[in-house]
This record gives structure tokens, C-alpha cells and sequence, in this order.
């Protein structure tokens, strides 16, 4: 069945125009079909152009079974649910329903939307959230899902969104007065009735990570489980069988309790006192714990007798809050949930400030307005495996990075997984023709002094050459902005720069300038596709090893040691070889394109283990001259200009 459907006379022959069969996507779809039928695991590493999505769709929907499949962003999910899965339902005929569901952050609220219209006819309210929140109340009438990405009258990060969610926290459930049309709600009885279920890995293991406590049966019971872009899934994992607390929490907590005061107890001016009390006590706490963009060890941070005098106001906050708000039990709904999410608070803060269980990585973050506490399981092999031992099923894993220099261990043992059957797949395309590689000669040593100076006189001529059409992927922010700034002074091609807009409108304004360099980090390293003559040259500054000083990575390290075995060689390279490979990848997504692709890195051909980073790559033609690579680029402008 699977050979006929994929054969140029078959289903998708007659569906797709153009449609070529290829061998390495019959294989893999062949071998998603058995592991369904036998309820094995399986694990593919699908090269970019193999046609993977299509090798687990058909399999998946020909078995009848009722399957999640689970994408590694928003943007892929709805990409499959809008554009792949119509096309092969209709292709074959398939008549099941199928159903897109996100995490709650994403559907619009109607209590919280009446609560903040309510609000923001004070006398201190905001224009302009005010214009956003009269834009998404004339939205609704018109929508179905209540989705807010189709909402396009606010930005995808409109400062009024997080006003107008709920959160785990502060849903009111059952007892909220718009339960019966709430959107999360009906989204969710959509996917329990359907036969296939599109979400992503947040929402897929922070439902797995609920109903390990006993709640939660937000995703609904499946015989088939297929996880694309699956290298994401151990580092998402290890922040759901952990704990985090965040300042976010406790700001909305302490907007809602004088949301409570204003519109439902006016006469207890203490609930005011609180909140201003909560919000303040948090504030105090972030500009204590430094600069925002910092990931530091909470263990080491504990100590700082001012970060340990802030903790203890937060507490005396919570404390009084709780006082105040038991004051108010049986008064509003949401007078209620706050007590309930305040001792919820409490709670994690008491764990998060207990260093002295082992087996947990203690560590913080910080973003210009909040702080994050987490601790996270130095494993979660155990946890995930016992989940899969829960349901039995088919679990199929695949990306088109999983491997390191052939070897699945990296991967299958982060996750506890013993899959029946592991192979990769090669992309098929042709790389000796389409491409080049260059680890030019001379470079300076990674992290010596003026680094980004040195590679922007070196590299400059080349994207002038080019005519842009270039991505330069950093390991760090500090070296994207020092980058950007730089080849803003010396080139006289448009320089672009991630965080200056959203992620779309800087990939829509590189397409549409044609000629333009993007400097960027680590959210352009993967899931970004852009096809044909817009791309033709990717430099990556450095190879990609994690900062030495990351919490995640001490812990693993930490862990590796505590087995015997090599954190470098087991750790740190695999890790690297990972994010390199996606990094790689963005260079040639057809069989139609070309280009060069350059690291500034002298570790791949002077250290033993550049062999690993080198081996791990598709086949390149490489080189250590700048020159050959300004020829070949010079090729195909020429050949592009025809």
C-alpha cells in the first residue's frame, strides 16, 4: 500500500504536480508504517529534501489509529495543519477529522477580555491598550477559535495579549462566568473527538509533566505519537519535569488582585496595599539579581546577602497577601483563584529556594522586566521513558539532526528511548555541485581581542562580492549586535539584524530587499527556509559550544561525571555537532539552490575533534581559500543573471 501511494502513478502522483518518487522517503515511510503496526519506537534522521513530513503523514493516516503529532514551533504546526495535512487528506482521501491545538497563551480569554475592558476606562488607562482591547473585542464576534495568531488587527507580541490569556494559574475553570464559550475549552473537545491531532513539544510535554501530578488531560490519549524535529525534545523536556517560578506570575497575580479590589470589593483597600506590595517586592528582587539576558547558578546566587533579603521581603509579601485575600474568601471568583495561586507561589518559592536536594540543576535568568527561578532534573531519560512505558503505542522520533558522525546514543539515551529500529537518511541533493565549504586560512583564535573587527575586514569583500544574500549565524548576542554594528560602517548593502523587529518581519524584509545580510543568533539557526537565489552564502562566527558557564550545562556535565564518563566527548560535542548540523542546513533547501557556507573556526582542522563537527556535515567540497569561494559565489550570480 505504502509503495503504491508514493509510486508517480500513485495517490500523491496524482496530487502533487511534479511529483518524483524517492527512495529515501519510501524507506522511511515504510519504516513509520511497521513501527506502527508492531507499537515500537523508532528514530530517523531525515536530511533536509528527503520529504519526511509526507513519509510519517501517509503511514499515520493510512493506519486509521488516532495520532498526535507534535512540531517543534507554532510556526511548523500551523504550516502542517494549514498547508501539508489538507494536501494529504485530500490525496488520500481521508475523511477523519483533524485538529490544531495550542497551548492556552495563544486563545483569547473572554473573562479576562471583559475584566481588562472594565479596567482600562479608569482614569490611569493606557490609549493605546485601550484602541488594542476595542480592536480584539469587535475580532470576536467574527471568530470561531478564538485564536489569537488570526487576530491581525495586534501584533503577535502586543504588550495587551498576556492581559487577555489566562495561564494554568489564573484559569478560574469551572467556575468562570464564560466557561461554557470558553475557546481553550472548545479547542480541546475539538482535539479529544479528532483522529489527528497537531500541537507542539511545549504543550505536549507540559501536559505530559501535569499528569504526572494527577491532573491534566489536556492532549488526549493516542496510539500514535510522531515527534518532528525531535533533537529539540530532551532540552524542552528538562524544563517540564522541573519547577520554575517567574516574576511574570507574580506581576499578573498582583494585577488581578486590584482588578478584584476595583471592580468587586471596593470597600477593602488593604487588597490595593497588596498588590502594590507584591509587584514592588519583585521588582526589588530583579534589578538585584544584575543584568537582563544572564543565566546564572541559584545556588551561588542564594548566598548574596542582598539577593537573600529581597527573597525574604517576597515572602513577607506573599505571607501578607495571604492574610488579606483569606480575608476576602467567598467574595469573587477571582478573589478566590488569587488566594489559591498565592499559596501556589509560596510553595515554589520554598522549593526553588531549597538547594540542597541533588539530582537538580539550580539556576536563574533574567529578561529587562523579569526574573525566572527553575530547577531542573539533571535527567529526564527516566521520567520520559516511564511515560512512554505508561502508553503503549507507536513513538516515532525524526529531524533532520539527531545523529553525531552516525551515532544515535547522543539522542536516544537523553530520552531513555530503545527504539526497535535507528537510520538515517542522506538529503538527495548534490552537494559536490550545489555547494561549497570554506574554513578560510589566517583566522584569529575564537575569543582573542577584536574578533568581530578582524572577520569584518576579512569577510566583507566576499558579501560585496555576493551582493548580500547572506546569513551570518553568531553564538552569541554580544558578537551579533558587535557584527552588525561593524558591517553597518563598511558595507554598502542593507544590514540586518535579528531583534530589531519580529522574527517574521525580518525574514520577510531579507526576502524582499534581495540583496541584504542578516546577522543573527540562535532563533535563525534553525526552522527558517528560504528557498532559490535570496540565500547564497551562511557564515557561522565560531563553532557553536554552549557557554561554558550555563546551568544546563554544568548539571550535565555535572551528571556525566557522576556515571565516569567523558562530559567533553559526551556532552559538550555532541551538543555542538547538533546545533552546527541545523546551522548547516539553512544554506541549501532545494535541488535547484547553490551557495557557500564559511566557519570561522580553525578548531575544525586543527583539533582531533573538528573531525567529529566535519564528519557529521553533508558531503561539502571544502576549501581553506577565500578566493575559490568568491569564484563559486561569482558562478552562480553569473549563472542566476542569465
Amino acid at each position: 500500500m505504502i509503495s503504491k501511494t508514493f509510486s508517480s502513478d500513485g495517490a500523491l502522483g496524482k496530487a502533487i504536480p511534479g511529483f518524483q518518487p524517492r527512495q529515501a522517503q519510501l524507506d522511511m515511510a515504510e519504516a513509520v508504517s511497521n513501527a506502527i503496526k508492531q507499537n515500537t519506537q523508532l528514530v530517523v534522521e531525515a536530511g533536509t529534501g528527503t520529504g519526511k513530513t509526507f513519509a510519517y503523514l501517509v503511514p499515520a493516516l493510512l493506519s486509521g489509529k488516532k495520532t498526535i503529532i507534535s512540531t517543534g514551533s507554532k510556526n511548523l504546526q500551523e504550516q502542517l495543519f494549514h498547508r501539508d495535512l489538507p494536501l494529504m487528506t485530500s490525496a488520500l482521501g481521508f475523511y477523519g477529522q483533524v485538529a490544531l491545538l495550542k497551548g492556552r497563551a495563544n486563545y483569547l480569554c473572554l473573562d479576562r477580555l471583559s475584566r481588562q475592558m472594565l479596567e482600562s476606562h479608569g482614569n490611569n488607562a493606557d490609549p493605546a491598550l485601550l484602541s488594542q482591547l476595542v480592536k480584539v473585542r469587535s475580532w470576536v464576534s467574527e471568530t470561531k477559535t478564538g485564536d489569537l495568531g488570526d487576530c491581525d488587527a495586534i501584533a503577535e507580541d502586543s504588550p495587551v495579549i498576556p492581559t487577555i490569556t489566562s495561564t494554568n494559574d489564573n484559569c478560574l475553570g469551572k467556575e468562570c462566568p464564560s466557561y461554557q464559550d470558553c475557546f481553550v475549552l472548545k479547542a480541546r473537545k475539538k482535539a479529544m473527538e479528532a483522529d489527528v491531532v497537531v500541537v507542539n513539544h511545549h504543550l505536549f510535554l507540559a501536559d505530559l509533566a501535569i499528569k504526572e501530578t494527577g491532573f491534566g488531560e489536556l492532549i488526549p490519549e493516542a496510539d500514535v505519537f510522531i515527534f518532528d524535529e525531535a533533537h529539540q525534545l530532551p532540552d524542552i523536556a528538562s524544563q517540564y519535569f522541573g519547577q520554575s517560578l517567574s516574576s511574570r506570575q507574580i506581576q499578573e497575580l498582583s494585577k488581578d488582585i486590584e482588578i478584584g479590589y476595583r471592580t468587586e470589593a471596593k470597600d477593602m483597600r488593604q487588597l490595593q496595599k497588596v498588590g502594590e506590595k507584591l509587584l514592588q517586592s519583585a521588582m526589588d528582587l530583579r534589578i538585584t539579581l544584575g543584568e537582563p539576558g544572564f543565566r546564572g547558578n541559584w545556588r551561588e546566587a542564594i548566598k548574596s546577602p542582598s539577593i537573600s533579603r529581597e527573597l525574604e521581603r517576597l515572602q513577607e509579601a506573599l505571607d501578607f497577601a495571604l492574610e488579606v485575600l483569606k480575608l476576602a474568601l467567598g467574595r469573587s471568583q477571582l478573589l478566590d483563584s488569587a488566594f489559591e495561586r498565592a499559596n501556589t507561589i509560596q510553595a515554589r518559592l520554598q522549593r526553588v529556594c531549597d538547594v540542597s536536594i541533588t539530582g537538580y540543576s539550580y539556576w536563574f535568568d533574567t529578561t529587562p522586566r523579569h526574573f525566572s527561578l527553575h530547577i531542573t532534573p539533571l535527567s529526564v531519560a527516566d521520567k520520559f521513558h516511564e511515560q512512554i512505558e505508561l502508553k503503549q503505542g507507536a513513538w516515532i522520533f525524526t529531524s533532520a539532526t539527531l545523529a553525531v558522525n552516525g551515532d544515535f546514543g547522543h539522542f536516544t539515551s537523553r530520552l531513555g528511548l530503545k527504539p526497535q529500529q535507528q537510520f538515517s537518511l542522506p538529503s538527495p541533493f548534490d552537494y559536490q555541485s550545489q555547494a561549497r565549504l570554506c574554513v578560510p586560512r589566517y583566522l584569529p583564535e575564537p575569543n582573542s581581542p577584536g574578533l568581530a573587527d578582524k572577520l569584518v575586514r576579512m569577510l566583507s569583500p566576499v558579501i560585496e562580492r555576493n551582493q548580500g544574500r547572506c546569513f551570518f549565524l553568531c553564538t552569541s548576542h554580544s558578537m551579533m549586535r558587535e557584527l552588525g554594528e561593524r558591517f553597518r560602517e563598511t558595507l554598502t548593502v542593507p544590514v540586518l539584524m535579528q531583534g530589531e523587529t519580529s522574527k517574521q518581519k525580518t525574514l520577510a524584509e531579507f526576502m524582499e530587499l534581495g540583496n541584504a545580510l542578516l546577522v543573527a543568533t540562535g532563533a535563525f539557526w534553525e526552522g527558517i527556509d528560504v528557498r532559490g537565489d535570496a540565500l547564497s552564502c551562511v557564515i557561522i562566527d565560531k563553532l557553536p559550544f554552549t557557554a561554558p558557564d550555563d546551568p544546563l550545562l554544568k548539571a550535565r556535565i555535572e551528571d556525566c561525571q557522576l556515571k565516569g564518563g567523558d562530559p567533553f566527548a559526551q556532552v559538550q560535542i555532541p551538543d555542538a555537532v547538533i546545533t552546527l548540523k541545523q546551522g548547516v542546513g539553512r544554506l541549501i533547501r532545494d535541488k535547484k539552490d547553490k551557495g557557500a557556507l564559511i566557519i570561522c573556526d580553525n578548531r575544525l582542522v586543527t583539533r582531533e575533534y573538528g573531525g567529529v563537527f566535519l564528519a557529521s556535515l553533508p558531503p561539502i567540497p571544502r576549501t581553506r581559500d577565500l578566493g575559490v569561494v568568491e569564484d563559486f559565489l561569482d558562478h552562480i550570480l553569473e549563472t542566476t543573471n542569465e
